[in-house]
């Protein structure tokens, strides 16, 4: 009997999978990304970000492993034991992810195929601009048409919380409400915690700074540090350099996987009501210059038939 959150591919639609991941692997050569294979069994990681939603298992030594249930950080883990954290480098994978737990997000699958490419030992609006460009074209080659690039800016986030001066975990309060847009329960918060003035109003504008190129001129207004207006000129040079590629822009956006600390995105077709690929920068998260995405091969399958 077939394991609950797994599937077989036969004839035709397994030589559709292959040919898109073909597609997606040739583009990503063009661009000068070299293969990288990372092995599907790794050493248990309490650290990991999927750690709780990750199959273990123990090996007849004893030993507890984990399946390859994220491609980013068992990429990091590798270039950091490989001493080659710091180099340059374009890599791009392709491969089978587990997860013990089945996610409506990836269609209630337990295992499922990922295409994507990092970007590592380079931090530059000129990289970001890179990754936002290449991913929509990978999208174009899939046929997925009119592709919108949804982009967010947790760094932006973290620093107007750090205005506030309060705990972390008040502030990881503060960011879970921003993300869930739950205006209501912020403004709660920022009552309980003290916050007032200037900064209120800032953290409390997040939610609703969603839209095309008129909200950075809003975000600017909310800027409330040099590092702040930092991340929105990088942010605006990152658009620049991508003048074809259609982008919304969401402050709101305050988390995803702990290891972002630069601008993430994602992208959406009118057609499809799930993110089609994700991915953003992560300096020092796991390495300490880099960036990337992924596409999700069966969500991508779906969007373009």
């Amino acid at each position: 009997m077939r394991p609950e959150g797994t599937r077989v591919y036969l004839g035709e639609e397994a030589r559709r999978r292959e040919a898109l991941i073909q597609a997606l692997t040739r583009l990503f050569d063009e661009h000068g990304y070299a293969p990288v294979e990372v092995p599907a069994l790794e050493a248990l990681d309490p650290d990991h970000p999927l750690y709780a939603r990750a199959f273990k298992l123990v090996d007849k030594t004893g030993e507890v492993l984990m399946l390859r249930s994220e491609f980013t950080t068992a990429l990091a883990k590798a270039l950091t034991a490989e001493g080659r954290a710091r180099e340059e480098g374009r890599y791009r994978y392709a491969g089978k992810l587990w997860l013990r737990e089945a996610s409506a997000e990836i269609g209630r699958l337990r295992e499922f195929t990922q295409v994507g490419v990092e970007f590592v030992g380079v931090s530059s609006p000129e990289a970001d601009a890179e990754l936002i460009a290449l991913a929509f074209e990978a999208l174009r080659r899939a046929g997925v048409e009119r592709v919108v690039i949804e982009v967010g800016l947790p760094a932006f986030v973290h620093d107007l919380l750090e205005a506030a001066r309060l705990p972390e975990e008040d502030c990881e309060a503060l960011r879970r409400a921003v993300d869930k847009k739950a205006v209501p329960e912020l403004a709660g918060l920022l009552d309980r915690f003290g916050v007032t003035g200037r900064v209120r109003e800032a953290i409390l504008a997040l939610p609703d700074l969603y839209g095309g190129p008129e909200v950075l001129a809003e975000a600017e207004r909310a800027a409330l540090s040099e590092r702040a207006k930092l991340d929105l000129a990088w942010l605006a040079e990152v658009r620049r350099r991508v003048p074809g590629v259609p982008m919304i822009f969401d402050f709101g956006m305050a988390r995803r996987f702990d290891y972002y600390t630069g601008l993430t995105f994602r992208a959406y077709t009118p057609d499809f009501g799930l993110p089609l690929l994700g991915g953003g920068r992560y300096d020092g998260g796991l390495l300490p210059f880099a960036a990337g995405f992924a596409l999700g091969l069966e969500r991508l399958m779906e969007a373009a038939a």
